[in-house]
């Protein structure tokens, strides 16, 4: 089982991979459409940089108002600024909190440890990257560590009774080919090959 340090490296290493990513779509089209249903790149792009601020705000503060989760209106020119911005502040918070700290999460409306809460964004940030890359006609699969605890934890969310409307897309099923793909299935992504 991951440690909470542990956790904050891979954490950390996803954001940095999604920098790149980000970087990436800022220099082309971001009206083209995403694996997010009715979402452009922009709007997938201002929901995770929301997120960034949303779960920086909660963890530092214990809670946050829903405002807190509005992404920007985003353009090529602050795209890339935006998001590192939120990623800095997220890192920041999780970096200070205890693991054992709590924090309200007004989507779900729930109080998690600030160990589970970055579980939650970890696989936000690992499955969004996925959406982007996707979106530019590139794959991105994290590594093994990451993979493994996305999966567990997409099993889960698919299990819940009704889903999980709003947040993930209906569930495929697991083929058991592939850990990161089925974690994709899980959490309403047809992870085709590009192109």
């Amino acid at each position: 089982m991951l440690t909470y340090s542990d956790m904050r490296v891979q954490h950390d290493g996803a954001l940095a991979d999604t920098s790149r990513l980000v970087e990436r779509a800022a220099d082309g089209e971001l009206g083209i459409a995403t694996p997010c249903e009715g979402w452009d790149l922009a709007d997938l792009l201002s929901h995770m940089i929301g997120q960034n601020r949303g779960f920086a705000a909660a963890v530092a503060t214990g809670d946050a108002e829903a405002e807190a989760y509005a992404g920007p209106d985003v353009t090529p020119a602050n795209a890339v600024g935006a998001w590192e911005a939120s990623a800095e502040a997220l890192r920041a918070a999780f970096s200070a909190a205890g693991e054992n700290a709590t924090a309200h999460l007004v989507e779900f409306d729930i109080d998690v440890t600030a160990a589970d809460a970055l579980s939650m964004h970890l696989l936000d940030t690992a499955v969004h990257a996925w959406d982007v890359a996707a979106t530019l006609g590139e794959t991105y699969r994290p590594d093994d560590v990451v993979t493994q605890l996305v999966l567990g934890l997409a099993r889960r969310i698919a299990s819940r009774p009704g889903g999980s409307p709003g947040v993930f897309g209906e569930p495929l099923a697991e083929r058991g080919d592939d850990g990161w793909l089925d974690a994709l299935r899980l959490l309403g992504r047809d992870p085709r090959p590009v192109g």
